[in-house]
């Protein structure tokens, strides 16, 4: 059985329906949360069962019978926390039985990371190494959608008003989802720590700026602000303190070139030209 955690998840969902494309909803199972946001899946006859990683006790359930099995990284933003989440998940795995453990890392796992997530991508990918299970930690770029807030803001004002920041090799969650099937379902070359697999260019937000005037036909500026005028004016309007200074690490490390990197094997392995910055930002203008 192929195992998908997160499954109710923007990646998750994802990979599940580009999998069922694949495979019989009966060698599918998928891990959740809240099995009733999965309804629809089990409808299908795919195995829906309830775990979460920070308690591994539900993972056995969870994961019985697995053959394969993709972790999506958790989504926690305290650091030990989630890296012991995501190692109770590869754990979990392995003493499933699973003959292959897949696990949504970051092009800019770093132990040394600026931006937090990064360093927990590191230490499970070193789990993962010593764990003596093959396993694929796939190195998936920095997840365009990100994006979506930023120019929806402006849309709105006119002004992309956000941190200093550096090239960021934007990808889309579709090309990362299919990137995930072919190493759940064939005899990919997808083995150990992947390459980056990203789009094949990268943009700063300036970059971003100048798309959306191009697509929407009226002037959009890119403004530089102060970091810590940009988090103040973040709380202000609303954000948590403590997530605006996580998203300014965002901006910190991609100034110091952490996500400046691309290279050929999303495109390769999936097949086909890798989805681009425009065409998220015509799609964010389309829904509008």
């Amino acid at each position: 059985m192929l195992i998908v955690t997160g499954a109710t998840g923007q990646l998750g969902a994802l990979v599940v329906e580009r999998l069922l494309e694949r495979v019989p909803a009966g060698e599918v199972g998928v891990s959740v949360r809240d099995p009733e946001r999965a309804a629809d899946l089990a409808a299908r006859g795919v195995r829906v069962r309830a775990a979460d990683f920070t308690e591994p006790d539900g993972l056995k359930e969870a994961f019985e019978g697995a053959e394969r099995v993709l972790i999506v990284s958790t989504a926690i933003r305290d650091g030990a926390t989630a890296t012991a989440a995501n190692i109770a998940a590869v754990d979990a795995a392995r003493d499933a039985g699973a003959e292959r453990i897949l696990y949504t890392s970051h092009q800019a796992a770093s132990p040394t990371s600026l931006f937090p997530p990064m360093r927990v991508h590191a230490a499970t990918e070193k789990h993962l190494e010593q764990l003596g299970v093959p396993f694929t930690a796939l190195r998936n770029g920095f997840y365009a959608a990100t994006l979506r807030s930023y120019v929806g803001t402006a849309l709105e004002t006119g002004t992309l008003a956000v941190p200093q920041d550096g090239p960021v090799s934007w990808t889309a969650h579709e090309d990362l989802a299919d990137a995930a099937v072919a190493a759940l379902t064939e005899d990919t070359p997808l083995d150990g720590i992947t390459p980056p697999l990203t789009a094949p260019h990268t943009l700063d937000f300036a970059e971003v700026a100048a798309i959306l005037g191009r697509t929407t036909g009226r002037t959009v500026t890119r403004v530089v602000m102060d970091d810590a005028a940009w988090t103040s004016t973040a709380v202000t309007d609303g954000m948590p303190r403590p997530l605006a200074e996580f998203l300014l690490t965002m901006f910190t490390a991609a100034r110091e070139g952490e996500f400046a990197v691309t290279n050929p094997a999303l495109e390769t392995t999936v097949g086909h030209p890798a989805r681009t910055v425009q065409d998220l930002v015509e799609a964010v203008v389309g829904s509008r």
